[in-house]
């Protein structure tokens, strides 16, 4: 089958202008040819080929005959739309016409219409001169109105009177907004108006006063005549209506009459507050009247909450309720308050001044006495108030009430402790305490002073309390030392003259005793462990003063008793003492009544005076024989020595322990072990023994030890040597809370040989 030359020539015209035309019949072949061989690709189907055809063929005359229909009727719309184009061009210039003969007639016209503007003027004249003509009845009764109203002001009738003032205001307000929109409101236009209608300002400012006065005296009215008093207030809120209108105006027209807004409902609440401070808070307590805070602020308290119930019961109820009057006199009262008690804080407040004021402030002003009243609840919420003080405010106040406190009680405890000490020369012993320990009124006035200010402290809070017990702890670590200052000093005194003080003893016990109270009372002053159970706990500083002013008055009292003691063990070792046992039966008859007069201290003082007493005794009688006041010339006085020694052990042993001390807390032995040395037979057995003593007293010296081999009198150089040289060899080492036996014995320094030259004593 040949190709036509349309087909043949691939630069026709037809495939330049539509190549998608040959595109589609090309795809549209091709899916004929599909279809095509899928339906007959058998030969049986060939049969249906006839059918296939006609089918076919309706098919496409069906197709061609819609799309005849559709070309049709898109022909038929564009003749349509093109027929409506030319109608609506011609009416175009039929208009064009018209306006332009309409326009060439305005022209010819305009002379004709210059002539009509005095006639406008005319027009706009008579609207003017015809408002005027309406007004004038109620201008000419401007006056007659202001006199009425000012009446009806002078008779109380504040609501009529008000009426009277706004038609007033309303008439001039209307005229000079006339004047404003017809741009006349010049400033001699508008003194003009403000000249006829001189009497209002006057008006509004009687009204005005007569209304402030009122609500001044509020709280007053509430219980004399309430009426007046919401006359007052719909006065105040007629006014806001009308702040509120022109203001809404005065946005579109641009015109605000003068005096414009009053704003009355500010001025409202500002009388109120202007009224409360000049009732209770204007003047302070002065010097003249003996400043007597807590009277004014307890006056204070009644006043306010007397008129805050005042407000909730009578005054809620005649305010509306967007006013929130309580709230508002609760905020007035709370805030005039902490100014005036900045202005008393100014003044210098002595320490009971300041007391009332934090009390005041942090318990009664928010408690049910006053702010949280049973009356007051629920409208009153305290807690959204705030603190009256600021919280630094309060922090220095309580520190300047401590600092004061402090003061006081330094200069209150210094005079009890000047009593005490002229007690301590009294010819009578102090009392005694039903174990018939001696003690004096000292712990007890001291602690309930301290206690009495801790007591205070907490009806404020709990950080002065804490304040508080830190003072009363420096004050009492200051009054113990000031206690051993005078235990020294009542010391000399009795040193000095002895009959002034006779009962030195006693006091010195009472002193103890004192002590032993004020630490057991001192727990109250100290702060509480992390629990409940845990004890409290002292301070160091303050343990160590009590711990002090103690063994002040222990270590007098053992002076006491070694200045007696001294005469007689200066009598030791001698050639009488070995033969007579005299000497230490008269020590022993010093010794005892010391030592009964230590158990009138309570325990433990008692004990560790005596243990005291005894380790004295042992240190002095040892310290006396490593005088060296007698050498031993034979064996004979050696044993002698030992016996005399073992039997003033045993006499001194028997003493304490009919005294209460018990034989093994007593150190009485080393006098024991002691004779053992120096009645030793054998010299040279003496390195061993000293061995022996040295392990068992680590803290004797070699000079102890040469001083007691000289008290032998038979011990040659070379053992000497010997002895020490093996105490060099076997160093002791003091252990852990070792009671001391020789540290605290001072042996005499050796004598000089008497040297004729230096070469000689080479």
């Amino acid at each position: 089958m040949g190709l036509s030359a349309d087909e043949e020539d691939p630069t026709s015209p037809k495939e330049e202008e539509w190549p998608e035309v040959e595109k589609a019949e090309k795809l549209a072949r091709g899916a004929a040819l599909k279809w095509a061989s899928g339906i007959f690709y058998r030969p049986e189907h060939l049969e249906g080929l006839g059918l296939y055809r006609i089918r076919e063929l309706q098919r496409n005359s069906s197709i061609q005959s819609r799309i005849k229909s559709t070309v049709q009727s898109y022909l038929e719309g564009m003749s349509l739309g093109l027929e409506q184009l030319r109608s609506a061009l011609a009416e175009v210039r039929h208009v064009r016409q018209a306006l332009e003969s309409a326009r060439q007639e305005l022209a010819s016209s305009a002379e004709s219409f210059q002539k009509l503007r005095p006639l406008r003027e005319v027009a706009l004249e008579h609207t003017q001169l015809g408002s005027v003509h309406r007004a004038l009845p109620r201008l000419f009764s401007v006056h007659k109105l202001l006199s009425e109203s000012f009446d009806l002001l002078q008779r109380r009738h504040l609501l009529e009177a008000h009426e009277g003032l706004m038609e007033l205001e309303g008439l001039q307000d209307s005229i000079l907004a006339q004047l404003h929109d017809h741009s006349l409101l010049s400033p001699s236009c508008l003194a003009s108006v403000q000249s006829y209608f001189g009497g209002l300002q006057e008006l509004n400012e009687a009204l005005a006063q007569h209304l402030w006065h009122l609500v001044a005296h509020g709280i007053q009215l509430m219980l004399e005549d309430p009426a007046l008093f919401v006359s007052a207030v719909r006065i105040v809120e007629r006014e806001e209506g009308i702040d509120s209108t022109l203001l809404q105006r005065s946005r579109e027209s641009g015109f605000l009459p003068p005096g414009r807004p009053k704003g009355w409902r500010q001025k409202f609440f500002q009388v109120i507050q202007d009224t409360i401070v000049a009732a209770h808070f204007q003047t302070a307590p002065s010097e003249a009247q003996g400043r007597p805070i807590s009277r004014h602020l307890a006056s204070l308290q009644s006043s306010i909450l007397a008129e805050l119930c005042l407000v909730k019961d009578l005054m809620v109820q005649c305010c509306p309720s967007h006013y929130r009057i309580l709230s508002a006199f609760t905020d007035m009262y709370h805030q005039g308050l902490a100014r005036h008690l900045h202005h008393i804080l100014a003044q210098d407040l002595d320490k009971q001044e300041i007391f009332a004021v934090l009390q005041w402030v942090l318990r009664v002003y928010p408690s049910a006495e006053m702010m949280a009243h049973p009356s007051l609840l629920p409208e009153v919420d305290i807690s959204a108030l705030g603190l009256l003080l600021p919280a630094d405010t309060v922090d220095y106040l309580e520190d300047t009430y401590v600092v004061k406190v402090q003061a006081s009680v330094a200069e209150w405890m210094q005079k009890i402790l000047e009593m005490e000490f002229d007690e301590w020369f009294s010819e009578t012993e102090p009392e005694s305490d039903y174990q018939g320990c001696f003690q004096t009124s000292l712990p007890i006035i001291v602690m309930k002073m301290l206690d009495e200010n801790i007591r205070v402290a907490s009806l404020i809070s709990d950080t002065l309390v804490q304040k508080v017990h830190s003072m009363a702890q420096v004050e009492l670590e200051a009054f113990l030392g000031s206690l051993t200052e005078a235990l020294v000093e009542y010391d000399r005194k009795h040193h000095q003259e002895p009959s002034a003080s006779k009962c030195h003893v006693p006091y010195l016990l009472s002193a103890i005793n004192n002590c032993l109270a004020l630490s057991a009372s001192i727990s109250a002053l100290c702060p509480e462990g992390p629990s409940p159970s845990e004890p409290r706990k002292m301070p160091s500083s303050l343990n160590a003063a009590l711990e002090k002013a103690q063994k002040k008055a222990c270590r007098l009292l053992l002076d006491a008793m070694l200045e007696e003691l001294q005469p007689l063990f200066a009598q030791l070792p001698s050639r009488q003492w070995l033969s007579d046992p005299q000497i230490m039966c008269k020590i022993c008859e010093v010794i005892d009544p010391h030592a009964k007069a230590f158990c009138r201290a309570r325990k433990p003082f008692s004990t560790y005076l005596l243990s005291d007493a005894e380790h004295l005794v042992m240190s002095q009688y040892v310290k006396a024989l490593l005088q060296k006041k007698i050498v031993c010339r034979n064996a004979q006085e050696r044993n002698q020595t030992g016996r005399r020694m073992l039997q003033d052990a045993s006499q001194l042993r028997e003493l304490f322990c009919s005294l209460g001390l018990e034989e093994s807390d007593q150190s009485l032995k080393v006098i024991v072990d002691l004779q053992e040395l120096i009645s030793l037979k054998d010299p040279a057995m003496l390195g061993l023994e000293v061995l022996g003593f040295v392990t068992k007293y680590p803290d004797v010296s070699d000079d102890h030890i040469s001083m007691l081999l000289e008290v032998r009198g038979d011990v040659s150089k070379e053992i000497r040597n010997n002895v020490l040289e093996i105490m060099v060899q076997n160093p002791q080492v003091l252990p852990e809370n070792h009671q001391p036996v020789f540290s605290n014995i001072l042996v005499p320094a050796p004598e000089l040989p008497y040297c004729l030259g230096k070469p000689k004593c080479a």
